[in-house]
């Protein structure tokens, strides 16, 4: 495996900003760009240098306030236009997003070190939560319940919650705003987000793409912070009573915080958390269509993706065959520079992933576990370049089964029976996604049912887009996004009884 780092200087701050059109250096709030109070700032970093690519604010509770107040201020007429406008200004986002694909992809990937085609995707999957839900905000009907007694009548009325604390990850940067905010401002709500503070130039450069289509000011609102202020920012949200509706996608950990502090407001919270999914591959299977896809799940973006195939369970006739087949797919993927059109896979996030990476490596080595291929970092100046990685003849006391890796690791464990199967991979807390590789229509049909998950995959790793109800269940979530839905966790519910209709 050889590797590649960018090819290019990325010199200033301030020949960066110039040469990008969506690349800002400030707040948004309440329809302008901001220092913040304090002009404090901190270095977003490329992962695959180490370069700043800028330095954005770093936001204090007054300006994080301010926000919020803004939101609310501007929820008090932006619930009360009419559907087909909201409708069109997601429309206008959708089209504007799509004609800024390319630099709004070298933006997720100058930050986030996502391969640029995998970026591009992404801006693509961004876009058609815009579109979709452009369309949804023209579906929220109420209902008119039977008439039970004649003097009476009652219907019940779909209203906006309020204003939405929107805290999204660092691994799809921009997708994750647009799932959130376009179901958001189709039901009539106002935002505020809080992006990752290792990926804030994305939702930035969303902030810019609300500017430039005139989204009325107030109603979409972008806060940065440092790691040393992220903690405040997710507290205040979380316990301001204006804000009606929190919705995270990231860490289980961080999710049960969040969800603990808002129980102090009783407001709505929607969490999209870890999930250690399994992908099972029965001796009836397809073995090479099912390292294929393996491969695709496991790799896509250095193994940092929620639904990642985590535990790879594999029947012990066709176990040897399928390492066979998994080796020779992997050991093929380029590790380069996310910006050629010949990379595969990139770098991890941070310096700390790097090191939970090495540790579940050291892990499974020290509990029997036997390196297929890969299993050491790149190279040593400070690189967080990992080599696609197998691990044989795993075992469920083994950190790489236990928890979510989040990195390129591909543990692969063996089984004898169905039921045996379906016991590991239950055996967790989490239940995001499970994946299941058989030719056995009665065996997918049982297996898809009793997996513990929020979504089964069959045959197929690729799933996602902007029409399922993407979400777990157990310790990997509430609520859903996505689909007709993703609405819901942006609406109240209002019953209204008439009286006094009889005649007179």
């Amino acid at each position: 495996m050889s590797i590649v780092i960018f090819s290019y200087k990325m010199s200033t701050n301030t020949i960066l900003l110039k040469k990008f059109n969506y690349l800002k250096d400030l707040a948004f709030i309440n329809g302008k760009w901001t220092l913040g109070i304090n002009k404090a700032t901190f270095p977003v970093l490329s992962p695959t240098t180490r370069q700043v690519v800028a330095n954005v604010p770093d936001l204090s509770e007054v300006d994080i306030k301010a926000s919020i107040s803004c939101a609310n201020d501007a929820f008090h007429s932006w619930q009360h236009t009419s559907c087909r406008y909201k409708s069109d200004i997601l429309k206008k986002l959708s089209s504007q997003m799509l004609k800024n694909e390319d630099e709004l992809a070298t933006i997720v990937t100058l930050e986030s070190g996502k391969p640029f085609h995998e970026a591009k995707v992404e801006v693509k999957f961004a876009a058609s939560f815009l579109e979709w839900f452009s369309e949804e905000a023209k579906r929220i009907n109420g209902e008119v319940l039977p008439n039970i007694e004649p003097h009476l009548r009652r219907f019940v009325l779909k209203q906006p919650v309020g204003v939405c604390g929107m805290i999204t990850p660092w691994n799809f940067p921009l997708a994750m705003i647009a799932r959130k905010v376009a179901p958001a401002l189709a039901a009539g709500c106002t935002t505020v987000i809080k992006p990752s503070e290792e990926t804030p130039l994305s939702a930035l450069a969303f902030a810019q793409l609300v500017d430039e289509v005139q989204v009325p000011q107030g109603v979409v609102n972008v806060i940065t912070c440092s790691r040393n202020n992220t903690e405040l920012a997710g507290l205040l949200l979380c316990t301001s009573p204006l804000v009606r509706n929190i919705s995270f996608t990231g860490s289980t950990k961080v999710g049960k915080w969040l969800l603990e502090k808002s129980a102090s407001t009783v407001k709505k919270v929607s969490l999209e958390l870890g999930g250690n999914a399994p992908f099972i591959v029965f001796d009836s299977a397809d073995i090479k269509l099912a390292a294929d896809k393996a491969v695709k799940s496991r790799f896509r973006n250095a193994g940092q993706t929620c639904i990642c195939a985590e535990r790879i369970l594999v029947q012990e006739n066709v176990y040897e065959s399928f390492i066979d087949e998994f080796k020779k797919i992997t050991m093929a993927l380029r590790v380069r520079d996310p910006m050629s059109s010949e990379c595969d896979m990139s770098s991890l996030i941070n310096e700390q992933a790097l090191a939970k990476v090495e540790d579940h490596v050291n892990d499974a080595l020290l509990n029997g576990g036997k390196i297929v291929c890969g299993g050491k970092k790149l190279s040593s100046n400070g690189s967080l370049f990992y080599e696609p990685t197998i691990i044989r003849d795993c075992t469920t006391n083994m950190k790489c089964i236990a928890e979510e890796t989040f990195g390129p690791v591909a543990p692969v464990i063996k089984f004898k029976t169905e039921e045996e199967a379906l016991l590991l991979a239950n055996s967790r807390n989490s239940g995001l996604a499970g994946y299941i590789f058989t030719n056995n229509t009665s065996q997918s049909w049982r297996v898809a049912e009793r997996l513990e998950v929020g979504m089964v995959s069959v045959n197929e790793s690729a799933f996602s887009n902007e029409m399922i109800p993407f979400g777990g269940i157990k310790e990997s979530g509430l609520g859903r996004e996505g689909s007709s839905h993703g609405v819901e966790e942006y609406i109240e519910l209002k019953l209204v009884c008439m009286g006094a209709l009889e005649n007179k």
